[in-house]
């Protein structure tokens, strides 16, 4: 997700060393994981570190090619990189939802239910006028979507947020949650941010998570969870969901660092991968326990290099997958 996007300003790092208790959950919770990103940080170099603003990179700049995991497949649109995971088998999902029946009917995920919301839209480009028009948050008045951001090759967020769902999706299955995603590129355009809040509390989800990759600055590098503040104000309250949408958050940023090895967030977040906000509205309009993860920065060589190999969006999606088990069993 670019921070330029309508549901996704760029929040202001806190110069602060002093974090609330939440923002050490990581190594309470998972020191394993913790000793993992030790490993990363003692080969990955001087490179991996510095800071920086959130401001989304300007103007294009020569990157290298994706990484390859196997043969690529044309497209009519910028080059997917190769490893993307093949479409799915069509079904036919409602109009607001693409929902799909456990595959591990008898697993420990059995009568769950995770929503996942791959961000933006492929489509989204095409519907300038659409996507640009407001629509209420709770708190204020949004944009509906944006086209998300893309790697300075030209493959876009919404490609990389799907594919990473696809395969998130087939893990819970395996445990035998139910799944449902907010899009599955089987509409035009959207949903919009209040309609894609709204999908996972109509499904009465146990769990949220919403997909993206970030689109900062070069040398900006890792990722980072966004949990919910505290919010009560107009249509938006999310008192109630607030302590568990911190605990999946840290569970489901443990489990990514410890399978992917990827650094947290070198310039939000305080380095624990963890960030608070107050002014989404696909949190705030949330009942259900929610987070957001920015899994890279997609304008940055080196996280690009990652974000478009396929072998580490699977990756990628067994972390989250971990996390989001942990927390619903408890």
């Amino acid at each position: 997700m670019s921070y330029t996007g309508p549901d996704f300003e760029p929040p202001q790092p806190r110069r602060s060393p002093l974090r609330r208790p939440l923002t050490v959950a990581i190594a309470a919770l998972v020191p394993g994981a913790l000793l993992g990103w030790g490993v990363y940080a003692a080969v990955a170099g001087p490179d991996d570190g510095g800071g920086g603003g959130a401001d989304r990179a300007s103007g294009a700049r020569t990157s290298a090619a994706p990484s390859s995991d196997g043969p690529a497949s044309p497209s009519a649109g910028p080059k997917a990189p190769t490893g993307t995971s093949p479409s799915p088998t069509p079904r036919k999902p409602s109009p607001s939802a693409s929902r799909s029946a456990p595959a591990g009917a008898n697993g420990p995920l059995k009568g769950k239910v995770v929503v996942i919301d791959p961000g933006h839209n492929p489509g989204n480009f095409r519907h300038a006028s659409e996507i640009n028009r407001k629509v209420n948050v709770g708190t204020h008045w949004k944009e509906c979507d944006t086209t998300g951001t893309a790697t300075d090759a030209g493959w876009p967020e919404a490609k990389f947020t799907l594919d990473v769902a696809h395969r998130l999706r087939t893990l819970l299955e395996e445990q035998g949650a139910t799944v449902e995603l907010t899009q599955d590129d089987d509409r035009p355009y959207g949903p919009c941010v209040d309609e894609r809040a709204r999908i996972g509390n109509e499904a009465k989800a146990d769990a949220a998570i919403s997909i993206h990759a970030d689109g900062s600055g070069d040398g900006n590098r890792g990722f980072h969870v966004i949990l919910p503040g505290s919010v009560h104000d107009g249509a938006a309250d999310t008192r109630a969901i607030v302590a568990p949408s911190a605990e999946l958050g840290q569970r489901i940023a443990g489990g990514f660092v410890r399978v992917t090895g990827s650094a947290p967030s070198n310039y939000v977040g305080g380095g624990t991968g963890l960030v608070t906000r107050t002014d989404l509205g696909g949190l705030n309009l949330s009942t259900v326990p929610k987070v957001f993860i920015e899994c890279g920065n997609m304008r940055d060589g080196k996280d690009a290099a990652l974000l478009t190999s396929g072998d580490w969006r699977q990756k990628a999606a067994q972390g989250m997958s971990e996390g989001i088990v942990s927390f619903l069993r408890g």
